[in-house]
């Protein structure tokens, strides 16, 4: 229970002035010894007007940005217009030695109107994507982990003319680690089950994978030169991708 500061000047009027012990006029009027010494304590540092009701909000956000640093957050923004939040926030801090995270550079910047909608680009599909008479004719494939532990070199066929999704896994490894020698070992694997480590094809199998330890080791991509493999991974700090 709250009490006015003008209740907390008359009890501590009416404990002042009784005959009885602190403790058993307080225990009458219900009063916590500890909240009463605490008004006490106050009340004989600051007098009347400190027994007032403080803020519960602190006067100041420990992590709040500093204004000289949300203003050095949107000159490089403005700089460097390409950027999303995610890439400011991580050149900024490895450039200024200055941690801020993404979400604090995106609420900034909806602050200053500098957060622009995407641009769409309407298409027709039979524009972009001809018709096919055969199914199966382009196929898309992917690389991922099905868990933690394990590797798994995944072909999906997809049949655009005829809207249909027939998957076929041509290898997969258990892995105890996470190092390019897994990756390759499993490579391996899917080139010969293919048959594109031994025949002539125009175009080069691709690997498409995200920005993991054992896919952005040197050893990969020495291997993925000597199988003349492209090598197609997510953008930087954009997940999504």
């Amino acid at each position: 229970m709250r009490y006015p500061a003008s209740e907390k000047l008359e009890i501590i009027r009416l404990v002042e002035q009784s005959h009885l012990p602190a403790k058993r006029t307080l225990d009458q009027l219900g009063i916590p010894r500890r909240t009463f010494y605490r008004w006490y304590d106050r009340f004989l540092e600051g007098g009347p007007e400190a027994l007032e009701d403080r803020p519960s909000t602190p006067g100041r956000v420990w992590n709040r940005i500093e204004a000289r640093i949300q203003h050095q957050i949107v000159e490089m923004a403005l700089e460097h217009s390409d950027l999303s939040p995610r890439e400011l926030a991580v050149r900024f801090t490895g450039e200024r030695r200055y941690f801020v995270s993404e979400a604090s550079v995106y609420r900034l910047l909806k602050a200053h109107d500098l957060i622009t909608s995407p641009a769409y680009t309407v298409i027709k599909a039979a524009d972009e994507f001809p018709r096919q008479d055969r199914p199966a004719e382009r196929d898309v494939a992917d690389g991922f982990y099905l868990i933690q532990e394990n590797r798994v070199g995944l072909d999906v066929p997809l049949d655009r003319a005829r809207r249909l999704l027939a998957a076929h896994v041509f290898a997969w490894k258990l892995c105890s680690t996470m190092c390019a020698s897994d990756v390759t070992d499993t490579l391996d694997l899917a080139l010969e089950a293919s048959g594109c480590d031994h025949a002539t094809v125009l175009h080069k199998p691709r690997l498409l994978s995200d920005n993991g330890p054992s896919y952005i080791a040197n050893e990969l991509a020495d291997y993925l030169d000597t199988k003349i493999m492209a090598h197609v991974r997510g953008a930087p700090f954009h997940p999504q991708t």
